[in-house]
């Protein structure tokens, strides 16, 4: 093996936890089309979009579970199928499915994870499932759906594991069991070492968390940066309908009307405030923005 692969990774220099370059991969009825992005080291990165839009099939790519058609995938600075057992020893994964037996019980989870991951630390575990108030010998099969999501992620998080990916991992969740993982996570990327990738579509949640949102809408990224500049670049425009056939559609993703008006999201609002004085214009969420730009590209679809 080539000695730089050989490299501690306490010591090892990487810029992006994850570098997504391109890549593509072709179905019957679906296909990602050259993906592109990265998730910097120390960063939560949103990924972001509907069901269908690209999400799991663009991290079970990552995880080398689904081969891509073209591009290349490096995760802590190496190739993820080359490197794919080294890699994985440093990456916890957490789905929106329980993937272990329901017979198991969280004792028997210790057991089977010390012989999987040379990292495993049984104090860290044992001290999330107390944490978590997780019956130690209960069947996982007799827990509730917030009881499993907790076994899976303190699982996830005691083998010492840099990068966490979560895919749609807290949908179906009360906010009182998604509030407490959020504080998890946090305590997660305290060490900047660490780094989240967060696929879910309670854009609520990564609005809290995310420093970085990547969007995708049938397999194409829309939009992808910093959290905060996506947010405040876009907002919520309500006028008239006489008002809204004079502005200037450079400035408008999509709208709706309703018998009361005219609501439009733009995505340069500093623009749109010189040009037009007097507008009521709202912040726009990270949902409102999914929504308006997924209407646009249905719309598109109409129209062509």
């Amino acid at each position: 093996m080539n000695s730089k692969m050989e490299i501690d990774m306490d010591n090892y220099k990487y810029e992006n936890a994850i570098e997504i370059k391109e890549i593509s991969k072709k179905y019957k009825d679906f296909s990602l089309n050259n993906i592109s992005f990265n998730v910097p080291k120390g960063s939560i990165v949103g990924f972001i979009g509907q069901n269908g839009a690209g999400k799991t099939t663009t991290i079970k790519s990552v995880l080398n579970i689904i081969k891509t058609d073209s591009g290349r995938i490096n995760i802590f600075g190496m190739d993820n199928v080359k490197d794919e057992k080294k890699i994985k020893e440093d990456i916890a994964v957490v789905f929106d499915e329980m993937p272990f037996q329901e017979e198991f019980t969280p004792n028997n989870l210790n057991k089977i994870m010390k012989s999987i991951y040379d990292s495993w630390d049984e104090v860290v575990y044992k001290g999330y499932v107390e944490r978590f108030g997780i019956p130690y010998n209960k069947k996982i099969g007799e827990l509730s759906k917030g009881m499993k999501m907790k076994l899976q992620i303190a699982t996830a998080l005691s083998h010492n594991a840099r990068l966490l990916i979560m895919d749609e991992a807290t949908g179906g969740l009360d906010p009182v069991v998604r509030s407490e993982i959020l504080d998890i996570f946090f305590d997660f990327i305290q060490d900047e070492s660490n780094s989240i990738l967060m696929s879910s579509h309670i854009t609520s949640d990564l609005e809290k968390i995310a420093d970085y949102i990547v969007f995708i809408d049938r397999g194409n990224i829309l939009l992808s940066g910093y959290k905060d500049d996506i947010l405040s670049e876009h907002a919520i425009i309500k006028c008239a309908k006489d008002e809204f056939v004079n502005i200037d559609k450079e400035y408008i993703v999509s709208s709706r009307q309703s018998e009361f008006g005219v609501e439009a999201l733009t995505d340069d609002i500093s623009k749109f405030e010189d040009k037009y004085k007097g507008m009521v214009i709202d912040r726009a969420t990270l949902e409102d923005i999914m929504v308006y730009y997924v209407k646009r590209n249905t719309d598109n679809i109409k129209k062509g």
